[in-house]
């Protein structure tokens, strides 16, 4: 059972922003901090990736937790109501992502995930893994 009414729900959800989310944009400064360039949201490829290093061929995916059902995740459950609007909406998301991610890997691009939860526990650590992945 959801603790919000219909309506307040579909306000809450109509604020969720598919670009420049928080974790795009702390896990983004971080890297620029770092001596990274990058463009945001380029179009002309697969998915549209949250950050597109073009030096390195690398493409990021800031990854929300519960938008793309990330596994172990408290953030990344699937929601007790409305079951028959949300399983199937997950996992078109997860197999929308798939394809994006191997369409990119095709076209010769390294393609990163970062979750959303991992950013918020420790966004040193994720950016020193990045870093290391992106030079090598």
């Amino acid at each position: 059972m959801d603790v919000f009414s219909k309506h307040k729900r579909s306000e809450v959800m109509s604020k969720i922003r598919s670009l420049n989310s928080n974790p795009e944009l702390i896990l983004g400064s971080e890297l620029f901090r770092l001596g990274f360039r990058y463009r945001k949201n380029v179009k002309a490829l697969p998915g549209k990736p949250d950050l597109v290093l073009s030096k390195y061929k690398t493409v990021i995916f800031v990854h929300g937790c519960f938008w793309h059902s990330h596994m172990n995740c408290s953030d990344g459950r699937t929601p007790k109501s409305n079951q028959v609007y949300w399983i199937p909406k997950l996992i078109h998301n997860t197999r929308r992502d798939q394809v994006h991610q191997e369409k990119l890997k095709e076209l010769g691009w390294k393609v990163l995930i970062v979750w959303e939860c991992d950013i918020k526990k420790d966004l040193i650590k994720v950016a020193s893994k990045l870093t290391a992945i992106i030079r090598n």
